[in-house]
């Protein structure tokens, strides 16, 4: 059974930054590509940004130039580092398998929220 519970969120000014992580039990890490989605309150979840095994990212257009993805395959960790945030960012972020998503991974995500 494999649980990925995230964590880093919460309220930043527009123009701050914050740092995400996702932590996965087993070895799942090593053996697939990961990715960060995010949910915003009356829309459906999108993908934000993904890493292959070898580390090569991929982005959405809305968070190019802003945010970073990486991974740290010895901790089993996924981060996404989060720069001049903007009120649009806010939304609920959840890791999981990309580019497909799998439905049983799902976990609680964490919050963020971007307001003055």
């Amino acid at each position: 059974q494999v649980q990925l519970v995230e964590s880093g969120g919460g309220l930043v000014q527009p123009g701050g930054s914050l740092r995400l992580s996702c932590a996965g039990s087993g070895s799942i890490f090593s053996t697939v590509a990961m990715g960060w989605y995010r949910q915003a309150p009356g829309t459906h979840r999108e993908f934000v940004a993904g890493i292959n095994i070898g580390g090569r990212p991929n982005y959405a257009d809305s968070v190019k130039g802003r945010f970073t993805i990486s991974r740290d395959n010895t901790k089993n960790t996924v981060y996404l580092q989060m720069n001049s945030l903007k009120p649009e960012d806010t939304a609920v972020y959840y890791c999981n398998t990309y580019p497909s998503a799998i439905d049983q991974f799902w976990g609680q995500g964490t919050q963020v929220t971007v307001s003055s």
